[in-house]
């Protein structure tokens, strides 16, 4: 048991008001203002552990003294404690320096110190990390500071999180999927073809490869059984593809001429405002393939196109791809195209298949895709 000294007796004395205050405030900001409270216990308890060589064993009593006096509240156990230490040691120096920045710079903008162009500027090289940090759930946090090591890693699914609104398993399986190290990693011309922010943002609607579930369909499928049951299948579809693809449909006709030709996917993306021709292919990539996909890129700018949308991008989707090949092949494409590859799953385990959102969830995913 720890020894109980005056200093602990005022600290966690200005602990409690503090707590019971922010109680207050939760009734409008609730996770906000808890991992505010969490953040600075976290702090408190490194430092007090550092300087007043308290050591581990002050938290069981902390812990105690904490569930006591508030026992309608769930994060004091011994465990979360140590979870909250744990948090903030992992972000210290990242959030603490945001805040720190955005605090200086929201200074200067009262003291009217510089001008409101430079103010302007200064606010928007700040990344709003902080913000964004404090309005992830804990269940989410802990989940993301248990599977990723790495602080870039962690903040890339913490900002995923809340530009998505993403619940707990749907998370769970983003992670599971390896979507940071496949994000924005197809072959592509897109800084060739079009012009910045348009090309990064294109660069960063893709992923490599697209991770597919065709669970009760044999493995060696042809393109159209494959389209067939993406097609039944687009709400996963739409999840795994990212958020602003706006579903238009398969087998889309397009009479060029006198022939009729059928784009095997068509999407609206609404932040990029522009089509998305998809070509899926069940083969290993070939240079052929951006020939067709080049072909139905420039149909639907001719026949579908309105002026208030950018030029069309194309997406092909193989089953595996040589990237030197592909790059090779995009060099003398005029039309923006990326190129990725597919993983397909056919026999999931137990395991794995439990990390895939619910159908609530998908659906939940699909309305704030829309909103």
């Amino acid at each position: 048991m720890a020894i109980i000294t005056s200093e602990y007796k005022d600290w966690i004395g200005d602990l409690k008001q503090r707590i019971r205050q922010s109680q207050i405030k939760a009734a409008v900001k609730v996770n906000t203002e808890l991992l505010q409270l969490y953040w600075q216990l976290g702090g408190e308890i490194f430092e007090r552990q550092q300087n007043a060589k308290w050591g581990d064993g002050f938290l069981k009593q902390l812990s105690a003294d904490l569930m006591a006096e508030f026992p309608e509240m769930k994060g004091f156990s011994y465990a979360n404690l140590r979870y909250i230490k744990q948090w903030y040691l992992f972000y210290n120096k990242k959030i603490t320096f945001c805040q720190q920045l955005v605090g200086k710079i929201d200074a200067v903008k009262t003291k009217q110190l510089v001008s409101q162009s430079e103010n302007e500027n200064r606010a928007q090289v700040v990344p709003q990390l902080a913000e964004t940090f404090f309005s992830v759930p804990w269940g989410h946090h802990i989940l993301i500071m248990q599977r990723c090591k790495d602080m870039d890693k962690a903040l890339f699914y913490i900002h995923k999180t809340v530009e998505n609104n993403w619940s707990r398993s749907v998370l769970d399986w983003q992670i599971d999927s390896n979507l940071f190290e496949r994000e924005g990693k197809a072959v592509s011309n897109f800084s060739l073809t079009l012009p910045k922010p348009q090309s990064d943002l294109a660069q960063q609607i893709t992923k490599d490869p697209y991770i597919i579930d065709i669970m009760g369909v044999r493995q060696e499928m042809q393109e159209r059984e494959l389209e067939t049951h993406l097609d039944k299948h687009i709400s996963q579809y739409l999840l795994e593809l990212g958020k602003g693809f706006t579903y238009y449909g398969h087998q889309i006709q397009l009479k060029v001429g006198d022939e009729t030709f059928y784009i095997d996917q068509l999407f609206y993306h609404v932040r990029l405002h522009c089509y998305v021709v998809v070509e899926l292919k069940a083969t290993v990539f070939k240079p052929e393939h951006v020939g067709q996909l080049n072909f139905y890129v420039n149909a639907v700018n001719a026949l579908m196109r309105t002026e208030g949308d950018n030029p069309t991008i194309g997406l092909l989707i193989c089953k595996d791809k040589n990237d030197v090949v592909a790059e090779y092949t995009l060099q003398s494409v005029n039309s923006p195209i990326g190129v990725s590859s597919m993983k397909i799953y056919d026999q999931l385990t137990a395991d794995y298949r439990s990390a895939l959102p619910t159908t609530e969830e998908i659906e939940a995913e699909i309305r704030s895709m829309e909103s």
